[in-house]
Formats: C-alpha cells, sequence, structure tokens
C-alpha cells in the first residue's frame, strides 16, 4: 500500500471510529485539528547537527476508554528541520564551516492512551508512533558538494536518503478546556533512522551510522 493510500485510510477510519462511538456510547468522543511547532534534532556521534524548527498540522480523535483514561488516534503531517555542519571541499576550518539546513517531510499515526487528572480539563500522553517519512532534503543544492564534518570525502548530498519508516515513543501533557486544548510533548525515535545509509556505498563509511529522532511539539487541539 502507498503512502498515499495509508494516509487516506487512517483518516477515513477516524471518521468512522468517531461517528460509531457517537453512535453507540454516550461517554466522550470528539473529532479534532491540531497543529503546532516542533523543535526536532537527531541524536548521533556521526554528525554535528543543530536543532531546527518546523510545524506539524493533522486530525485527531479522542474518546472515553475506562475509568480515568482516553485513547488518542490520530495521523499528522510534519515538516521538520535540522541543520547538520559541513565545509567547502578542501578547507576543513572552523571558520569555513556552514550550518547547513535540511527538511524532513513525514506522516505519523499514533495510538496514545491518556490518563486524565482532570477530566476534560487536564492529561497525561503517552504511546507508540509510527512515522513514514522522505529524504532529508538539502534546502540548498549548491552546497550538495560542501564536505560533513568529521569526515574527508563525505558530501551533504550523500546523507540525504534515510530510513524512510521509523517508530516513535512518545510522552506528554495536554491541558485546556473540553474544545480546546494545548499541550507539550516529546517524542524520542526508537528506531535508526539514519540505517539506511549503512546499505550505500558511501565514502568515509568506516563507522555505521546511527541516529535517533528527538522532537519537542508545542500544539494546539480544536474538538468538533
Amino acid at each position: 500500500m502507498s503512502l498515499r493510500n495509508l494516509l487516506l485510510v487512517t483518516f477515513f477510519a477516524l471518521i468512522i471510529h468517531h461517528v460509531h462511538s457517537q453512535r453507540n456510547y454516550e461517554e466522550y468522543n470528539r473529532l479534532g485539528l491540531n497543529g503546532g511547532l516542533t523543535l526536532f534534532d537527531i541524536n548521533t556521534d556521526n554528525f554535528e547537527t543543530q536543532q531546527g524548527e518546523g510545524f506539524m498540522v493533522g486530525f485527531t480523535t479522542r474518546g472515553s476508554f475506562r475509568n480515568n483514561f482516553d485513547l488518542i488516534y490520530g495521523i499528522n503531517f510534519y515538516n521538520n528541520t535540522v541543520k547538520i555542519n559541513a565545509f567547502s571541499a578542501g578547507i576543513p576550518t572552523t571558520a569555513q564551516q556552514r550550518a547547513l539546513e535540511y527538511t524532513i517531510q513525514s506522516a505519523q499515526i499514533n495510538f496514545l492512551g491518556s490518563y486524565n487528572i482532570i477530566k476534560h480539563h487536564l492529561s497525561l500522553e503517552f504511546g507508540p508512533i509510527l512515522n513514514v517519512n522522505g529524504k532529508m532534503n538539502l534546502k540548498d543544492e549548491t552546497f550538495e558538494d560542501y564536505v560533513v564534518s568529521g569526515y574527508d570525502a563525505l558530501t551533504a548530498g550523500d546523507i540525504q536518503d534515510i530510513s524512510k519508516i521509523n517508530f516513535h515513543v512518545m510522552g506528554g501533557i495536554t491541558g485546556g478546556l473540553e474544545n480546546f486544548r494545548v499541550s507539550a510533548h516529546y517524542q524520542y525515535g526508537v528506531t535508526n533512522m539514519l540505517g539506511n545509509l549503512n546499505d550505500k556505498t558511501l565514502q568515509d563509511n568506516e563507522m555505521e551510522f546511527e541516529g535517533h529522532s528527538s522532537t519537542i511539539v508545542i500544539a494546539a487541539v480544536i474538538y468538533f
């Protein structure tokens, strides 16, 4: 199944689940739209990285489960950025280093648990996330031949084709009104998002590439 079809199926599954729940239960069940800002980085010993800013938008549904617990299903679209240090070939000096910006677009499907500290107003949320992303695209292609800091020949263009499917774990807090909430949560990439680079024939590839995503998300959601 293609990514586009997967996202469409997931979206319609959220709608069907919401309608079914509203017809069969008197408990709380809401469909919502959310969006927010992201702070993204890669925890790795392979590159010198700098945290980048991005954004996310998506659909979510929250429903009562049992006692003080809710369940949350959702699909979100992310546009994250990260910076990686590199230098012009033949000039490996600190003064000649540039922080090259990369963009990673992805879609996430989440299935989360929510513990209600104050029902409808304050809760702790946690659970797994399936992340499907494209390449780590260099924002300015004129720097493709820059050499990644710490290497002799590995270029900024060589490291774009990262792993496409990754799993994250998330934890955070959400608070507000019944129809409007704000949230802050943290995602950690359990799988190696640089693993795909190990399958390629790259110069200076003497050590294994390993990196795990680190994402802070500040968002708001409106429930209907």
